[in-house]
Parts: structure tokens; sequence; C-alpha cells
């Protein structure tokens, strides 16, 4: 029985030996079979996965062909918090999951576009799938973030292109470094891309692909990492274990360890017990690192190009593009992906990484790499358009570059660029509309508008330079003494200098140029009553008197006018004759009695002699202060002035109005101007606004001026944009402007500028800015240098840096010194000056013409008027 037994079991040992040793017979030869025929072997692999890949890469191109793109436009002051940031990142990783639920992977992402290219500093722009449009155009930054419909961009070809992605190096489970908001993380980017030129063909784009993370792919990732922590933790543990038992065997073998057991006694030989380290837990938290937890966790592709049609311009820009990525490094960071050789780089510019890089970057497919695992709180600076702390630079598209003889630009200054380059800058005419400078004497006010104002006379426009110290004429007069200029140029200069001085001449009342003659009469009143104080309440009968008499005056210029005899015409200084001399006053209200109402009439016939002869003496009285003038004298008391601000303005003229100085005579006649720029340009009505020409107001010193006349300087601040004149203001303390001129410039304003002065007299602008830059920043300013806030396409530019223009050195080639004796002279014919004397004369006889004209007109009061014929009244 047991031989038996023994015999099959012996028998089933060789059958089953048999068998084992046939299966191995058929695995070697089968293995000799396929390495023999490899081919086939690798081509059923390569079939189905090269079938695999054609259909994925088919139904990606279809899913990403429905696409939608938004683009993003912060506001100045756009300033988002932590949380609105985040929110925005839920809200893109949730996007990029509302596709097809047969798209692929590849295509189930949104991406983050950062492109610079001339246009703009530094585009924001969002593509992903068209179902997430409504997700993605409702952001938490409320409407500091303008979302717009955009449409796809289509790049011209150029001559030279870098390609880059980016991967994460370093310890891999380590978040990328915490970037403060303030200043703004895209700032390193910004500032790369700085100094692009846009006629070089320069561009620069940055896309950040953000794809939810596949649960699979994360658990086979922990579970490596997790594999990856054991092991070195047991290669720690075996390390320690050696390191105790050498250092138990180096006691036990020393001197001392020998010569303890003899003294006590014990036997040396004896081996202590040791218990080598165990393995400790490997804590999840610990190497899983940011990989620990499910939410908020994503992959990222980076992919950068950069295009320039200058060899070398694109290298460099990708260079400081990954300049500006290591300021997101820390244990974990942003590098190139491929590998150095010596000089040489193979990355996604070279094969076999190129074709994958262009089709991922024209179908906007999302392949990342391993590594490239982030948190949503780690793409804080890259989830938001640039903030209100990010300095954008200005760019031309921004800021137009100024060109020499263009109507439609206006110099401002000379910008400097991150590349240290310097070019001119400008604003556009039409909407540059008011503009106001302050700083301290000599900081440059003067020498940037008179910049400004020579470039607009030699591209054919026409301005008016009003000057109270007569400073910037000559300044001026070098760059401005051309032929094709000095008809154009007209000089009225009141400071009567010299042995000869030679005067132009100028009637406010005067009616030869067709104007209304209530406008004249509430022009002249408005400036009277604005320098002395005048109005309702404080001074009723003398604006009624000072109304009256001007009334009567205007007629009588009307009617000198209308009946050929313009040398006839009454001044303001006849009005002393008109309210104390009797006989006058009867010839002149008969001669205009059917051209007055009859309020008027009525006011003279019950009300005028009922005043006692001291009531006149406030209106008479500012007239005997300008009688006594010589200059103003001669000035304003010619029948037939020559000065015509409208006309100036019809023409195109180049007219520098240097008033005398600043008492209280000369702030009379400048109100009187003023008042006269006011009704001239509220006259431009009757002219359809197509046909007004522009024309432009320069005022220096512009205390000085609002002193005079406040409310009308304010009035101009206000309404002359609407009969295309443009006014141009000067100051040194923005405070000591009244409150009605400064709150219309401020209000107004297209352009604001500070060159640098005391922080207090600086603080009223930049608290126009923010505080951005601050008062501190503007006030140790170099000479010539300026902050200033510009308006250019409808919107705000600025505050920018800019260096006013120095006459010497823009307009080098403009100067003609040798010509500035023949422009005074054209200049001076151009406003009518003749001899002061000859002025003086004429206005002396004034009187006697006006009283034969009015005892024609008038001959029932021939016999009063011939009384007072030959008395001049204020002689």
């Amino acid at each position: 029985m047991d031989s038996t037994a023994s015999y099959l079991t012996g028998q089933a040992f060789e059958e089953a030996s048999g068998q084992v040793l046939g299966l191995v017979t058929w695995l070697v030869e089968a293995v000799d079979w396929l390495y023999d025929h490899w081919y086939l072997l690798a081509l059923a692999i390569a079939v189905p996965w090269g079938v695999g890949e054609m259909v994925v890469r088919r139904l990606a191109r279809r899913a990403c062909a429905e696409r939608m793109a938004l683009e993003l436009t912060p506001t100045r002051h756009f300033d988002p918090g932590i949380e609105e940031i985040f929110r925005r990142g839920v809200q893109l990783a949730r996007a990029s999951t509302t596709m097809p639920w047969w798209a692929p992977r590849r295509s189930k992402t949104v991406q983050i576009r950062l492109r610079a290219d001339g246009s703009s500093p530094l585009r924001y722009r969002i593509e992903g799938p068209a179902g997430g449009e409504r997700l993605l155009s409702i952001t938490p930054f409320g409407p500091d973030v303008t979302v717009d419909r955009a449409r796809p961009i289509v790049d011209k070809p150029r001559d030279h292109v870098v390609r880059a992605e980016f991967i994460l190096r370093g310890k891999l489970t380590s978040p990328l470094r915490e970037v403060p908001l303030e200043p703004d993380p895209l700032q390193p980017l910004v500032d790369a891309v700085s100094d692009l030129r846009a006629e070089l063909g320069d561009l620069a784009e940055v896309r950040l692909d953000i794809q939810r993370a596949p649960k699979w792919a994360l658990r086979a990732r922990r579970l490596q990492l997790m594999s990856a922590a054991r092991r070195q933790e047991r290669r720690e543990t075996q390390r320690a274990a050696r390191w105790v038992r050498q250092d138990a065997t180096g006691i036990e073998d020393s001197l001392a360890w020998n010569l303890q057991a003899l003294v006590t006694g014990k036997d040396g030989s004896a081996r202590r017990l040791v218990m080598p380290p165990v393995p400790r837990r490997v804590d999840p938290a610990e190497a899983l690192g940011k990989l620990a937890h499910d939410d908020h966790l994503v992959r990222v592709q980076l992919l950068v190009m950069c295009a320039s049609n200058i060899e070398g311009r694109a290298q460099a820009r990708l260079a400081q593009l990954q300049a500006g990525f290591d300021v997101f490094g820390g244990r974990s960071r942003w590098a190139m992906r491929g590998w150095r050789l010596g000089p040489w780089r193979f990355g996604a510019d070279h094969w076999p990484t190129r074709r994958s890089f262009e089709r991922r970057w024209d179908l906007g497919q999302c392949q990342p790499p391993r590594a490239n695992w982030v948190r949503l709180e780690e793409l804080t600076g890259l989830l938001k358009p640039p903030t209100v702390h990010c300095r954008l630079p200005l760019l031309a598209g921004d800021l137009p570059t100024f060109e020499f003889g263009d109507p439609e630009l206006l110099l401002q200054g000379i910008y400097r660029g991150p590349d240290g380059r310097r070019r001119l800058v400008a604003t556009h005419t039409v909407e540059t509309l008011f503009e106001c400078g302050v700083g301290k004497a000599g900081g440059g006010k003067t020498e940037r508008a008179l910049a400004q104002a020579i470039a607009w006379a030699h591209a054919g426009g026409g301005l008016m330079f009003v000057d109270p110290h007569r400073d910037s004429w000559p300044r001026a007069a070098t760059f401005l003494a051309h032929d094709h200029l000095m008809q154009r140029i007209a000089l009225i200069d009141l400071n009567a200098a010299g042995s000869s001085p030679m005067l132009t001449s100028w009637n406010p009342i005067a009616m030869h140029h067709g104007q209304t003659p209530h406008d004249v009469v509430e022009a002249v009143t408005d400036a009277f009553a604005s320098i002395l104080g005048w109005d309702d309440a404080a001074a009723p009968r003398a604006l009624t008197i000072l109304t009256s008499s001007l009334a009567v005056l205007v007629a009588i210029n009307q009617a000198a006018c209308q009946a050929g005899r313009r040398e006839d015409q009454t001044t303001i200084f006849h009005m002393r004759s008109l309210l104390s001399d009797p006989g006058f006053r009867s010839a002149a209200l008969a001669t205009v009695a059917d051209r007055l109402d009859e309020e008027t009439r009525a006011w003279w016939r019950t009300v005028f002699p009922t005043f006692p002869p001291d009531a006149f003496g406030v209106v008479l009285n500012p007239l005997a202060r300008l009688a006594s003038n010589p200059v103003t004298r001669a000035f304003l008391g010619q029948p037939v002035g020559v000065y015509n601000s409208r006309a100036a303005m019809d023409n195109g003229l180049v007219v520098w109005v240097c008033p005398a100085g600043n008492g209280p005579t000369d702030r009379l006649l400048t109100a009187l101007i003023a008042r006269d720029l006011l009704r001239a340009v509220r006259s431009r009505r009757d002219t359809p606004e197509e046909q007004r020409r522009r024309f432009r107001l320069y005022f220096d010193e512009l205390i000085t001026l609002t002193g005079a006349a406040p409310e009308t300087i304010a009035s101009m601040f206000e309404d002359f944009r609407k009969f295309r004149v443009s006014v141009h203001g000067m100051t040194q303390l923005l405070g000591r402007l009244p409150a009605p001129v400064r709150m219309s410039l401020t209000q107004n304003a297209s352009t604001l500028a500070s060159t640098a002065g005391s922080k207090t007299a600086i603080a009223p602008i930049t608290a126009e800015w923010g505080d951005k830059p601050s008062a501190d920043e503007v006030a140790v300013l170099d000479r010539f240098e300026h902050y200033m806030s510009l308006t250019v396409g409808g919107r705000r530019i600025g505050p920018v840096r800019i260096t006013g223009p120095h006459l010497d050195e823009v307009f080098a080639d403009y100067a003609r010194p040798g010509k500035v004796a023949a422009l005074e002279h054209a200049a001076r014919v151009t406003a009518g000056a003749v001899p002061l004397d000859e002025l003086t004369a004429t206005a002396a006889a004034q009187q006697a013409r006006v009283v034969d004209f009015l005892t024609q007109r008038a001959p029932a009061a021939t016999a009063d008027v011939r009384l007072s014929k030959h008395t001049e009244g204020y002689q």
C-alpha cells in the first residue's frame, strides 16, 4: 500500500514537473519569437495608441473650437482683496469643466492670457469653454473691472520668435512663495515688457492654463509620494542603526571602557545590548504637503512666447520674463523646461517638443507636466488684472508722440521710458480743453507753456498769451521769428518802454465791428463791477448809473458807425461828460433817443435828475485813474481801436498781451480785457460749430489775472469748450486763486501739472490725484520736471513724470535770433502800434469830434452843446 502511494506520488510529481518544464519551454520560445519579431509587438502597441491619440486629438480640436474670450479692463482704483481673488480662482477652476461629456481632458481648461504688443501695457484676457461664459462674465471684482467679449487675435508673423514652457522645480510638495498684493505681483512681468517697442515688432505673451485636478492622477501622485517618503524614512532608519552599532562597537573597544571593566571587576568581553531605532510613522500632511487635501487643487500649464523683428530682442524679453517669474519662487519655483548643453538650450523651441508646444498654443489645450500641481492660493498674483498698486508703463499708444507741424497734437513734454529713451509726447488738440500748471517760480511752468504755444503757432494755430510781466515775449520771439509767422503775430505791449514808445489802441465800447450793443454794455459793466466789488446788494446805484451811461455811449457809437463816421465814436472817458455836463448829456440823449428802450429813457428823465452831484463819484473815480495814466488814456481813448479779440480768433492770429503791472489801474484794464475775451468767445455762437477756428488762451500769473476778474476767468473755464477755445493757466499757488476759479479749473482741467514747490502749495493738486504721487515726492522734483495727468482718448493718463521742454533744446532748429527785430516791427505793425504822443493827441481831440457829431445829429441841443464843445472834462 505504501509503495503504491509512493509510486503514484512520484508519477504525479513527474507529470507536474513535465508541465512546468513545458510551460517554461513555451515561455522561452515565446520570448525568443517575440525577440525575433519585436516589430509585431511594437506595432500591436503603437496602432491602438496612435488610433486613440488621433481620436483624442480630433475630439480635443473640435471641443477647443467652441471657446470664447473675455477681456478684463480694470479701473485706475482697482484694489481687490485676497478673498475676491480667491473666489475668482474658484470660478476659473469650475469653468474649466463646463465642456461636453465627450471632450478630452486636455481641452477642459481655462486660459489666462497676459499680452503686451504695444496697444496697452498689459492686456488681461480669459479664454475658456463657451459654456462657462456666463460664469466668467460676472466677476467678484464688481464694477472696478469691465468685462467685454473679445475678438480673436491675429498676429503678423515676426522674424524672430522664442518659446518656453515653465515647470515647477524644487520641492514639489512645497507651495510657491506667498507674494503680497502690494506692490502688485504682476509688477515684475509688467516691468519686463515696459520697454517693448511696437514699431520693432516686439511681442510678449504669457498663457496660464488652469485645469481641475483629476482624482485618479491625484491619488496616484499621493501613492508615489507616500511610497517615496516611506523609502526615505527606512533609509534614514537604516543609516541611523548603522551609526548606532558603530558607536556602540567603538565604545566597547575603547581604552576607557576596558579600564572601567578592570576597576569594577566586570567582564569587559560582555557586549551591551544595542536597540536599533525603528522607522517612525510617516505623517501624510508632512509628506504630501500641498497635495494632502483635494480642495482648490489644480494643475497648471505655463507657456511663454516672445517675438520681434530685431534679432536678440525676443531672447532678451524671455530672459526678463523668466526673472519676473523668479519672484514667485521659494522652496518650489518656476523654471524653464528643457536642458542646456554649453551655450545651447534645448526646450520648447526645438524638436521634439516644439510641435507639441505650438499645438497647445494654437488650440488652447492643456497638457501640464506631472509636477505642475498648485493650490489656488499660490496663483493669487495671476488671477486678477493689474491693480492700483501696479506701475504701468506709458506706451506710444497711450500718449502720442509729438510731431512738429501737426495741428492735431499739442506738445506736453519729454517722457523718459524705462529703457532710457526720451521722446516728445503730446495730447490730442480736440480733447485738451483746459490746462493748469502749478509750481514754484522758475520751476518750468512758463517754459512748458511757451513751448506748447510756439509749437501750436508753427502748426497754424491761433493763440493769445497774456503775460503781466512781459518776460515771455523776448523768450519766445527768437523761435517765432519766421517769415511765414510774422504776418500773423501781434504784440500789444502796454509797458511803454523806451524814449518813443509805440502803443496800440482799443475802444471797449466801439461798435464798428458789428457787436451786439447789450453785450458790449454788459462786458464793460461786469469788468468794472468785478474789479471794484460792486453787486446788486452793495452798490446798486453805481451799477445802474454805469449801465445807463454805457447804454447811451454805445448807442452814440452805433449811430456814428451807421452814418459812416467811425472816427466820431465815444470812449469810456466820455462818461464823465455824460454825467457832469448837462449840455453834452442833452445832446447825447437827443441823438440816441430813438435807439434807447423806454425804460432807459424814463430813467434818464425821472431818476437821474434826483441824484445829488456826489452820487457820480463812485463811477467817475476809476475813470479818472485810468485817464491820469498816459498809457491807459492813450490805449483806451481812441475812437477806432485796432485790438479785436474776436477777429484774432477767427483769423488764427498769435497775439501777445503784456499789461503794465498789477496795480489798481492795471487790474481794471486787465478786467476789461478779460471780460472782452469772454464776450468775444460767446459771440462765436453766430458761427456754425464746425466753422469755428480753434484758439488757445495762455494766462501766465493766474493769481494776478484772477485778482482782477475772478468770475470772468471762472466762466472761461466753464464755457469756452463749447466755442472751441481752450485755456492754459499757470499759477504758483492754487490755494491763492479765488474759490470759483479754483473749483472750475480743477473740475474741467484736461491736464493738471505740477513742478516742485512747498508741500502745502502742492497738496491741492496731489489730492486730485489721490496722493499718488504724494506731495513729498512732487516737492523735491528737479527744475523742469513735472508730474502731470493728461486726457487721451477720453481717459485719464497718469499722473506721470514728464520733463518740461526747454526751448533752446527742443526748438533749437527753429531759433532765428537775427530776425527778432524784424519780428517785433511786424508784430507792432499788425497790432496797429503808433507813437504814444500821437495817440495822446488823438484822445485829447476826441471830445471835440464827438461834440461836432452830436451837434449835427441833434440840432435842438446845439446851443447847449456849443457851451461845452471845447471842454475836455477829464484833462
